[in-house]
């Protein structure tokens, strides 16, 4: 039986280490499906796995792209799956890891049958970010689809650009859109969650930014400075040290910003996986020994 356990958690829980432990146990390799890890230039933001914790175990999707590539969710879908299948003739286990949880659904549910993104109107949604901000975005997407956007991450415009451009390209809101029926997949998912006091997600997000910036994040963010307008680069981590070097925020004022905007981040997760019903949660102090006693226990072998 081919299994794709995916393990899930808010941002700065342990998933990483989690999903390498179970890798190694199952002598299998690790799919990730963190969007912003998918970029080269963008290590030290987005927390990429170590040098050291690659090389523990075969990791895909990570650093495959430079900040200027445009790289939708469908493209992903279509990759990621195909690595999947060609990794299953070698191992019966997978295993799939990372905090964006549409990447995670695209994965293990599959994505409806969308259109791509269609150029004009990604460089009019573009242009209206850089000249009126996200929030003209937000206003947009909801006069166009009330109930999308009450789901939505408001705050990433991948998701606002996507959600416009399909509603404009088809005539039909984005919610019409996806309630059509997907495809099953032809392997068996397991999710596992790592759960922890939301004290100490936020103290552990709070740690994570201040490591951040000592492992160079300031060097990093400036030498993307030429980008900045770039999808990729607007999000946590980022987009306000952005502002620092612009002059418009004191650098001790946008490390605080980029700390709450993480756990925002982190917040939203939480509320997007208490909707879900089929997760088994194993506590962050014991994740991994609860977790290969699940696996044992559901009888998922190597």
């Amino acid at each position: 039986m081919k299994t794709l356990i995916s393990i899930i958690g808010t941002t700065g829980i342990g998933k990483t280490k989690l999903a390498i432990e179970i890798a190694k146990h199952f002598e299998a390799e690790i799919i990730s499906c963190d969007s912003r890890q998918f970029f080269n230039e963008m290590n030290i933001g987005t927390a990429t796995p170590s040098a050291e914790e690659l090389a523990e175990v075969p990791h895909h999707f990570i650093g495959n792209l430079s900040v200027g590539d445009y790289y939708s969710i469908g493209q992903f879908e279509r990759d990621a799956v195909q690595k999947i299948e060609d990794l299953f003739h070698k191992h019966k286990v997978v295993v799939l890891v990372g905090g964006s949880m549409m990447y995670e659904k695209a994965v293990i549910e599959g994505l409806h049958d969308l259109p791509e993104a269609n150029t004009e109107n990604q460089q009019k949604l573009e242009k209206i970010l850089e000249e009126e901000g996200i929030e003209k975005l937000q206003n947009i997407l909801k006069d166009l689809d009330l109930v999308y956007f009450s789901k939505v991450d408001r705050d990433n415009p991948r998701r606002l650009f996507r959600a416009i451009d399909i509603i404009w390209q088809t005539g039909k809101t984005y919610t019409e859109n996806i309630s059509e029926q997907m495809n099953k997949r032809n392997f068996d998912v397991i999710r596992i969650g790592i759960q922890a006091p939301r004290e100490i997600i936020y103290e552990r997000i709070n740690q994570r930014v201040d490591l951040m910036i000592e492992n160079g994040l300031l060097a990093e963010v400036q030498s993307l400075i030429p980008f900045k307008n770039n999808l990729a680069l607007q999000t946590v981590g980022y987009s306000e040290l952005f502002k620092y070097f612009d002059g418009i925020w004191t650098l001790n004022f946008a490390i605080e910003e980029v700390k709450k905007n993480s756990r925002r981040f982190a917040k939203r997760q939480l509320t997007w996986y208490r909707k879900e019903e089929n997760i088994n949660w194993v506590n962050f102090e014991n994740s991994v020994q609860e977790s290969l006693s699940l696996l044992h226990t559901l009888n998922i072998k190597k």
